[in-house]
């Protein structure tokens, strides 16, 4: 792998230990290291956070939020002055207008000649009040990097229909693990039994699990799956209760995590996020398993594709799309292979850190 050759700082609102191991990552492929400047959430946004980085240096940031909803302002003081104390040679920063301490970080780079880079979701068509007016200040915003970096194809088109030049987008697929260091687990190619479905994550409303149960419920009885929840969370004990009533034999076995989470993966036939978030996701991949998925930002559209599961355009067809997936066994090993291939050789930790260094380098030559 490509290094980069000099100090790099990293800025963002919060730090989420997912997140943790990409900036170490990337720490390691930088020859003088790298530092991230980070705060806390609102308490009511519910984010884990950590303030423990292994190889990169962390800093706390004091984040004062401004505002609610689309008016929403995070300000981060400090944020130049830490600039001064690291003095690094290229800066990555969240490409979103609503951090009002950005644009000084960007000022005090450039007057230094040094390059920044902003990363980000995408920029979605704005509509609401004053759309025109916040469409302006966004362009006028992501015209002061040097380049953008994107989680997804579709976010650099968005980049791209507001004018920001194509060949200063990179794409950096979001990537939660590394890649696969076992070998694809080998399935029978008819099912054993009943089909396994498999959940893994945290239990909270926007994972709508709620409809994955109703969904095996109104499935026909002869195709009704196995279903295990692997997890905790704020919505453990009402989804039990639920399950009591709608899917009996649905089993939660509490959170797991690391190698206890292995088993589980290799038993089951599918993996199944009707919501959205899921960082476990990448993980079943690796476990070669397909997964159906909800819709959400468009970060998951090169990772979920029609070859290797499904997403669902709205929850109501989780019953149709699993009645598909658990009537063809064979059809469910291909497409988990293809999982399999995705995490091996196009998302992972390892390629994410690729186009990062790759883009710095193109910024420094």
């Amino acid at each position: 792998m490509d290094h980069f050759p000099g100090t790099l700082a990293i800025q963002q609102r919060v730090l989420t230990p997912y997140r943790a191991v990409f900036f170490d990552a990337l720490a390691k492929a930088c020859d003088g290291g790298a530092g991230v400047f980070a705060g806390l959430p609102r308490h009511e946004e519910s984010i884990a956070t950590t303030d423990i980085l292994q190889v990169a240096r962390y800093t706390g940031a004091r984040n004062i939020h401004i505002l609610n909803g689309a008016f929403y302002l995070c300000w981060q003081p400090g944020l130049t002055n830490w600039l001064e104390a690291t003095n690094p040679d290229a800066l990555i920063v969240e490409a979103n207008p609503r951090y009002i301490s950005t644009p000084a970080a960007v000022r005090w780079m450039k007057a230094k000649r040094r390059p920044v880079l902003g990363w980000g979701l995408g920029a979605p068509p704005i509509s609401g009040p004053f759309a025109s007016l916040r469409k302006a200040r966004r362009v006028s915003f992501l015209s002061k990097f040097d380049a953008l970096i994107t989680y997804s194809r579709r976010g650099a088109d968005e980049y791209s229909a507001l004018g920001y030049p194509s060949e200063r987008i990179h794409v950096a697929p979001n990537a939660a693990s590394p890649r696969p260091s076992a070998p694809l687990p080998t399935r029978p190619p008819v099912f054993i039994g009943k089909p396994c479905v498999l959940f893994v994550g945290r239990l909270q409303a926007r994972k709508r699990i709620d409809t994955l149960l109703q969904a095996c419920a109104d499935l026909p009885r002869e195709i009704q799956p196995r279903l295990v929840i692997v997890g905790d969370g704020p919505e453990r004990a009402a989804l039990e209760t639920l399950a009591k009533t709608v899917y009996p034999s649905a089993e939660f076995t509490g959170a797991k995590h690391g190698p206890d989470l292995v088993p589980f993966f290799n038993a089951a036939d599918l993996f199944a996020l009707p919501g959205t978030g899921g960082l476990a996701v990448q993980e079943a991949m690796s476990h070669g398993l397909p997964v159906i998925m909800g819709q959400g930002d468009g970060t998951n559209n090169d990772l979920i594709r029609p070859a290797n599961g499904w997403q669902l355009s709205r929850p109501e067809i989780l019953v149709e799309t699993l009645r598909e997936a658990l009537q063809d066994a064979p059809r469910l090993r291909r497409m988990g292979a293809e999982s399999y291939r995705i995490v091996s050789e196009e998302i992972n930790l390892e390629t994410m850190v690729e186009v990062f260094v790759r883009a710095l380098n193109q910024l420094t030559q």
